[in-house]
């Protein structure tokens, strides 16, 4: 799906040439990301290539997307050997956000950089109390809260917690994602105080038997 010597493939050459675990050095991640994502011609190339799908190629990204309870995430890039993946957020109008995940305090099982290509949202960043005894959040306290403009850049790791309470319509972000570190993810309530652990499928496939 990359062409040659396009911002996508630069980008993925140099994840691939690394050198080292990503996941267990994303802040260096981060620091090729910045500039990376602030050249001109981003936009164009993702257009461009989702333009020029071939049907094996546009089924591939169908099965790999998903949608979620705020934005359609569109899965650019996930090759099992690569120790990262390529993602397009798409954020719904809000008046079609239902309560969910992203809406809520929560963090990822993977580290991310992202970049607003379009629109904006407001970021919010958050420290946690969690429970010793269940593992789950108790509560959450604002740390920082921030509207995001187009060109922004942003990195979380995945024991970091943000919540985006509101999107722009039309809103896309692009992120690159390392591979899972956790197992599992946390989210929270604030106004109802409930806290969640979310666990993806693949990871309880493997008891699937034992639990029928």
């Amino acid at each position: 799906m990359l062409t040659s010597l396009s911002p996508l493939t630069e980008l993925a050459t140099r994840l691939r040439t690394a050198g080292f675990p990503l996941a267990a050095d994303w802040r260096a991640v981060d620091g090729w990301f910045r500039p990376w994502a602030a050249q001109a011609g981003l936009r164009e190339e993702l257009r461009t290539q989702l333009r020029t799908l071939s049907a094996t190629q546009a089924a591939k990204v169908l099965r790999s997307s998903r949608e979620t309870t705020t934005h359609f995430a569109w899965c650019l890039l996930d090759a099992p050997s690569d120790p990262f993946s390529f993602w397009l957020h798409e954020y719904k109008a809000q008046e079609d956000w239902r309560e969910g995940y992203a809406d809520s305090v929560h963090n990822h099982r993977y580290h991310f950089c992202t970049t607003i290509l379009r629109g904006d949202y407001l970021h919010e960043r958050y420290e946690t109390t969690i429970d010793a005894d269940t593992g789950l959040i108790t509560s959450a306290r604002l740390r920082r809260r921030t509207l995001c403009v187009a060109g922004t850049c942003a990195t979380m790791l995945a024991d970091e917690f943000h919540r985006i309470p509101e999107a722009a319509t039309g809103t896309m972000t692009f992120l690159v994602k390392s591979r899972p570190v956790s197992s599992f993810s946390l989210s929270f309530d604030p106004a109802g105080g409930i806290g969640h652990r979310h666990v993806p499928v693949e990871v309880r496939l493997g008891e699937l038997a034992d639990r029928i």
